[in-house]
């Protein structure tokens, strides 16, 4: 699984901002954040066997997410996943990235996706299993996880209870990351930090050959900012991305 936690509108200085979880094989490779695309620049990793990223920013405050969507659909998975989040990171405004995901999944059969794309005036959840839906999302604390994100989940049949206990966990992850009164998005970022790496809300995944590769934190407003762990948050530090010269 992962787990992508939004915060939308919450902070006047930073109207998205992000803290979450990749989950996958310990033996996929990926390059750190750094700079994905010039024109427009974007800020992401790489995922290093296909080439595409599942988290990011780019110049024009567009943000976006993505994790798998675990579903009893067969698909075909005709093009990366990471790929059509570099795509929507070319776009301009989280509107125009939900269109290229609209006009992309009518001519690619991709594997599911849980994608959200935010800037400081929309933020868009789209799921996807062969077909599409998108929800535009009210401001506040949302958690996206493979089996849906709030209470609009889906459990598939061949994850009935592994979905039901990751389903459980968001809503406990979401209890414990809606804002204090006056807190800033600094202050929010430091508890959803600890959130993420604190076992009793399982998304902190440690199994055979797979598990949190990495843990991400990101606020887009007056300022970006980007700190990455590269490894489990449990016991990795997040340290800042230099983007001194960049944005």
């Amino acid at each position: 699984m992962c787990t992508l936690t939004l915060a939308w509108q919450v902070f006047d200085d930073a109207p998205v901002t992000v803290a979450a979880n990749r989950d996958e094989s310990l033996e996929r490779a990926f390059v750190p954040p750094g700079v994905y695309r010039e024109d427009p620049l974007v800020i992401a990793p790489q995922d290093a066997e296909a080439g595409g990223t599942w988290i990011g920013v780019n110049e024009h405050d567009v943000f976006a997410g993505l994790t798998n969507r675990w579903t009893d659909e067969e698909l075909a998975g005709e093009r990366s996943r990471g790929l059509l989040v570099a795509d929507v990171l070319a776009c301009d405004s989280a509107r125009e990235a939900a269109a290229v995901v609209e006009r992309t999944t009518a001519e690619y059969e991709y594997d599911g996706f849980h994608l959200v794309v935010a800037d400081e005036d929309d933020a868009i959840w789209l799921g996807w299993d062969g077909s599409l839906e998108r929800v535009a999302l009210e401001p506040g604390v949302h958690v996206v996880v493979n089996v849906g994100f709030d209470d609009h989940v889906s459990i598939p049949s061949f994850r009935d209870e592994v979905g039901r206990q990751q389903a459980e966990n968001a809503k406990k992850v979401r209890r414990a990351l809606e804002p204090e009164s006056g807190e800033r998005a600094e202050e929010w970022l430091s508890r959803a930090k600890a959130v993420l790496g604190d076992h009793e809300y399982g998304v902190c995944i440690h199994e055979n050959g797979y598990g949190t590769r990495s843990s991400s934190l990101i606020t887009l407003g007056e300022t970006l900012t980007y700190e990455f762990a590269d490894g489990p948050p449990c016991r990795t530090t997040h340290e800042p991305i230099g983007l001194e010269g960049q944005v």
